[in-house]
């Protein structure tokens, strides 16, 4: 079949463009239904609030001060367990991926880790750690080192046999190997991790801020639910997804730029 002139052929394989509007869509339809269900009477106001109640407790908890007060506490706890946890997984996974001999001692220990739900370990991280700052940080901290272990530890075993064998050609040292070698090519699966991570860190920072805790976005979903105040709840719930989405768009655009030499055709 014949091209027209002028017409721009798109490369085999190379995906479509789509506006980036288009990721709304959703979201504002579903924001729609909410409200049309609100507004004809089909959804009852003690189930959940309406669209223009919740954004009126938004506003008024803003003007007070005290969303934000909450909201500060909350990104430090993740902060905090977030740091630990991917700097945890990710030193076990170079322990692990680099020697056969660490390989046989954490391996094996993370994945039984892994398979015992995070928030099992609630009662027992409470008769350990207590119930202040330190238990909820140890709590996102398990919660993520495990994504940031497995997917580094996958793209570190799966490195091509021939960079350690160029490696020993050059005479390279153990530093120079970890930093020109390992570390690079395990660097497309520790963003992998690094992504699950950000997001699990606020599922479990959710639960863990419900632990006789007196701050926080979740203490306040807490308080809000004592009183049946559905209203407050939502705005905690769209405080958390905005969270998500925000650290997971500035995980996404370190990553583009940490690894510009990866860029294909799209």
């Amino acid at each position: 079949m014949a091209i027209p002139l002028g017409a721009r052929r798109r490369p085999v394989g190379r995906p479509r463009r789509r506006p980036p509007f288009l990721r709304a869509t959703g979201p504002l339809l579903l924001l729609a239904a909410w409200w049309l269900a609100s507004a004809g009477g089909a959804l009852d106001p003690q189930t959940l609030a309406p669209p223009l109640d919740v954004a009126a407790t938004f506003r008024d908890l803003v003007g007070t001060g005290e969303l934000q007060t909450h909201l500060l506490i909350s990104l430090q706890r993740a902060a905090l367990g977030l740091g630990f946890g991917v700097l945890t997984g990710l030193l076990l996974a170079l322990a692990a991926g680099l020697s056969r001999i660490g390989d046989a001692l954490i391996d094996g220990t993370v994945q039984l880790v892994r398979s015992l739900p995070i928030l099992a370990l609630v009662p027992l991280a409470i008769l350990w750690f207590g119930i202040d700052e330190e238990v909820k940080v140890i709590l996102v901290a398990l919660g993520t080192l495990v994504p940031v272990y497995l997917n580094t530890h996958a793209a570190l075993t799966g490195l091509d046999a021939r960079y350690a064998e160029l490696a020993q050609t050059l005479d390279l040292t153990h530093g120079q190997f970890l930093f020109r070698i390992a570390l690079p090519g395990a660097a497309p699966g520790f963003f992998t991790g690094l992504r699950m991570s950000v997001t699990i860190s606020w599922l479990v920072l959710v639960v863990s801020e419900q632990i006789n805790a007196s701050s926080g976005i979740g203490y306040l979903m807490t308080q809000a639910r004592t009183f049946g105040r559905t209203d407050v709840i939502v705005v905690g719930l769209v405080v958390y997804g905005l969270l998500g989405l925000f650290s997971d768009t500035l995980v996404r655009l370190f990553e583009r730029r940490a690894l510009v030499w990866r860029r294909t055709l799209a």
